[in-house]
């Protein structure tokens, strides 16, 4: 497990952050299909709090994506580095992240992350802000539909829906299991979204949520309790 601490030059305000957005934004890149599903690796990344502690964990976990086997996984626990502000949820999470995937062994390929790509109100979410930094493909894999609409996709899995801006596109609503409840995928950085929609439904075999986000969630989760000790 790597310790982290706060960057030097991290935002400490909402217009610094918003500054940031603002000057990376532009570097997001859409125009291509990102790696075909099933081949190469996939890495989730994850992030869980310890607020009494002022601690967040990241977890990165690379599968390889044929067989979804466990290729390889790193930690990294340090202070929150950001007040909650919505919108601006990337400036908390990325220090530890970011020193998740310094940690892992091999190249971690597509990046999946438990969040939103360009489904966030200033079009940047955490998925677009990582892979700007680190040059990879990333897509976001989302819960719930943030402040977006979407008419509800047929039920059986695979079936899908736009999730919307106004008129805009800025995601799509993916049963991953008949009957049950959709999960929301947006594209991060150099994926594009029928690509994205493709890779969580190949990661989701089984669960609602892809397996790059359960095995994530699982880890980071062991490793704050591991940092945290007795309360």
């Amino acid at each position: 497990m790597t310790t982290v601490p706060i960057p030097e030059d991290w935002p400490a305000t909402t217009e610094q952050a918003r500054a940031v957005q603002d000057r990376l934004r532009g570097r997001v890149v859409l125009d291509e299909p990102g790696p075909p599903p099933g081949t190469g690796r996939v890495t989730g990344v994850d992030v869980a709090y310890d607020d009494e502690r002022d601690l967040v964990a990241a977890a990165a976990v690379v599968l390889d994506a044929a067989t979804l086997a466990v290729v390889a996984e790193a930690t990294a626990v340090g202070p929150v580095s950001f007040p909650y502000v919505p919108g601006l949820l990337a400036f908390r999470e990325l220090p530890a992240v970011l020193a998740a995937l310094d940690a892992l062994p091999c190249p971690p390929g597509l990046i999946v992350c438990d969040g939103y790509g360009l489904a966030h109100p200033r079009r940047f979410g955490l998925a677009s802000h990582l892979g700007v930094l680190t040059g990879l493909p990333t897509i976001g894999v989302a819960k719930n539909p943030f402040t977006f609409a979407y008419d509800e996709p047929a039920a059986p899995r695979g079936s899908t829906s736009p999730l919307l801006a106004g008129t805009d596109e800025v995601g799509r609503a993916l049963r991953t299991r008949d009957g049950v409840k959709p999960v929301f995928v947006s594209v991060g950085h150099r994926v594009g979204l029928g690509n994205a929609c493709a890779h969580t439904l190949a990661l989701a075999p089984a669960y609602r949520l892809p397996e790059t986000t359960r095995r994530a969630d699982a880890l980071c989760r062991a490793a704050l309790r591991a940092a945290s000790g007795p309360a």
